[in-house]
């Protein structure tokens, strides 16, 4: 636990100075307010003859008898306190607690943003303020109830704060979704929390030392109050039209490769993909395609299956019946061209080997939601002549239970149920078919077995685009004007001086969504890339027309549920310019290049 510990303080410190918390830190600088050290004004501008009082950051008047001495103004530590406590509680159980109580999904954003609304508006108005602070007038410190509206603006921020999201906060997001909450996922969510914590105190305590310092602080404090107040409700505003995503694009994201080097690093991934469930513990001493078979655990179980596929009468399939067989287990999903290339390879074994004693089974994990329909994963199945079992994973439980992490993913049991070995996305396949036939002469040392398949490695082409997501949360290298606009139908354009390699642009009317784009009238889509081919999952009724370097090539017409649909195919790679023109409608989910 300690190199968890490690692990997300880490990785909070990292993200508290990367560009996504840009937004919360003018109200974290302003938090800190003037300290009490030297003779304080009143909000008119004269000195006072006794102790200051304030709140929120910045000084109200207290009468006499209220104020017995001076304090420390501890409103740095009141504001990120609440910061973290909110944000730490809600990423872990803000899930669990909104679909309990059947509230909207974005109801903690709202919460959040009425807050810092309420805040802004305290500031600028005393009454607001101390109706704010009355739930903490019970509290018998007296310095708590003082800073009890600085931590109610903490308590907002940390409903709005999303900082970029690495493999740490990936995981603690993934948890607490799937209401997995354990002593290691708790101590991995207070630890970010503390590194986030540290650069945000510190910058809370610098604007307290210069509200101390600079003499325009203590002479113009209710000017000062009012600019605070109205900074946080233009900011609310901001965020609620996600206005400040403009900003965080533009700047580079300068703690990639730190963020990369703690949180992607090989014990990093061995202690953040199995956090989920301790009976895969002994994968992490195996590495992913290494070509010899070693010894990695007992194979976890095939867990909360939604659906059977290709078995009889749909009948689940019990690895700890496959005892004396060879077993190897796939993940995958229908709509990734990875998967779909590497399906070939493992159909070709099937054929060769499943009659000397090698099972496959297929784990479907989806990666969009619709792909959780077992309509469409069995149609697509006989599609792409997947006839050996399937099993649809569609709340990924198998899937951690593995530690998987990639798509496809091939994991080789032997007779005896232990995971011997394991590879990741696509290639390998002769090396895989070796320790197959090694651990099916393992099995049965007398076997006769078939000729090798033939089945090597794809020309896969070095440097080709990535697999690029239509989504606003996911989707990378895009360009053009205006920024996306989430869930309305806006009007777009394309950059006038062309759309470089690995960049994806938009025209005419689309609605961007979290996992589709939809197209509206003249919807045109522009993308550079470098493959051999490209092919994009579509769904809806209409036709979607292929222009490449701006010459006509197809249209396609598109059917039903979403399916993969082959863009373009050339004997070599090469860089294309792609221009495709919808019909209204249709839907489009993800490009993928071979």
């Amino acid at each position: 636990m300690l190199t968890l510990i490690l692990i997300g303080l880490l990785g909070g410190l990292i993200t508290a100075v990367s560009p996504c918390i840009l937004p919360v830190l003018p109200v974290v600088f302003l938090a800190g307010g003037p300290g009490n050290e030297s003779p304080p004004l009143t909000a008119t501008g004269r000195k006072r003859p006794t102790g200051p009082e304030s709140a929120g950051g910045l000084i109200v008047e207290t009468p006499p008898e209220a104020t017995p001495g001076p304090s420390r103004n501890r409103r740095p530590y009141a504001v990120v306190a609440g910061l973290v406590l909110s944000f730490s509680f809600f990423t872990l159980l803000g899930v669990t607690i909104i679909s309990a109580l059947g509230l909207p999904q974005d109801i903690l954003r709202y919460i959040g943003l009425s807050l810092l609304v309420l805040i802004g508006l305290g500031l600028i108005f005393p009454p607001i303020e101390r109706l704010l602070e009355k739930p903490f007038a019970r509290i018998p410190q007296r310095q708590v109830n003082k800073e009890g509206s600085a931590f109610v603006l903490g308590l907002g921020l940390g409903l709005l704060y999303v900082p970029c999201a690495g493999p740490v906060l990936a995981a603690i997001t993934v948890a607490g979704a799937r209401g997995q909450i354990n002593a290691d996922i708790v101590a991995l969510t207070l630890s970010f929390a503390v590194g986030t914590a540290i650069p945000l105190l510190v910058f809370a305590l610098a604007g307290r030392r210069v509200a101390e310092r600079v003499a325009a602080f203590r002479t113009r404090a209710r000017k000062l109050r009012i600019a605070a107040g109205l900074l946080m409700i233009v900011l609310a505003f901001a965020l609620a039209f996600d206005a400040t995503t403009a900003l965080q694009k533009a700047l580079p994201n300068y703690t990639a490769a730190a963020q990369k080097k703690v949180e992607d690093n090989d014990t990093a991934r061995q202690k953040l993909s199995g956090l989920y469930n301790e009976s895969n513990k002994d994968l992490a001493s195996c590495e992913d395609g290494v070509n010899e078979l070693r010894s990695c655990g007992p194979a976890p179980q095939l867990a909360n299956i939604a659906k059977w596929l290709n078995t009889p009468g749909g009948a689940p399939v019990d690895l700890a019946s496959l005892r004396g067989k060879v077993v190897l287990i796939d993940f995958w999903t229908y709509s990734c061209i990875n998967c779909q290339r590497s399906l070939a390879h493992i159909e070709a074994w099937d054929r060769a080997y499943r009659d000397k004693g090698l099972t496959v089974i297929g784990v479907h994990s989806p990666e969009f939601a619709f792909e959780k329909d077992t309509g469409n994963v069995a149609d697509q199945a006989r599609k792409l002549g997947v006839t050996y079992p399937v099993a649809l994973d569609n709340d990924l439980d198998t899937w951690n239970n593995y530690r998987n992490r990639f798509w496809p993913a091939k994991y080789l049991i032997d007779a005896r149920g232990t995971v011997r070995y394991f590879t990741f996305g696509e290639g390998r396949y002769a090396q895989t078919e070796k320790l197959i036939r090694d651990l099916l002469k393992q099995a049965d040392p007398t076997i006769e077995l078939p000729p090798v398949t033939g089945q090597t490695n794809d020309d896969l082409t070095e440097d080709r685009t990535p697999e690029t997501y239509l989504s606003t949360s996911r989707i990378r290298g895009y360009t053009g004007t205006p920024e996306l606009t989430k869930d309305k139908a806006t009007t777009y354009a394309f950059p006038i001086a062309g759309v470089p390699l690995g960049r994806l642009s938009l025209a005419g009317t689309w609605t961007t969504g979290y996992e589709h784009f939809t197209a509206g009238p003249d919807a045109r889509l522009a993308f550079t890339y470098r493959a051999k081919n490209s092919s994009l999952v579509l769904a809806g009724e209409g036709t979607v027309t292929i222009l490449v370097d701006g010459k006509e090539t197809k249209t396609l017409q598109v059917h039903g549920a979403p399916t993969l649909y082959r863009l373009t195919d050339d004997d070599t790679a090469r860089q294309a310019g792609l221009e495709l023109r919808f019909t209204p409608g249709l839907q489009a989910f993800a490009f993928t290049f071979g």
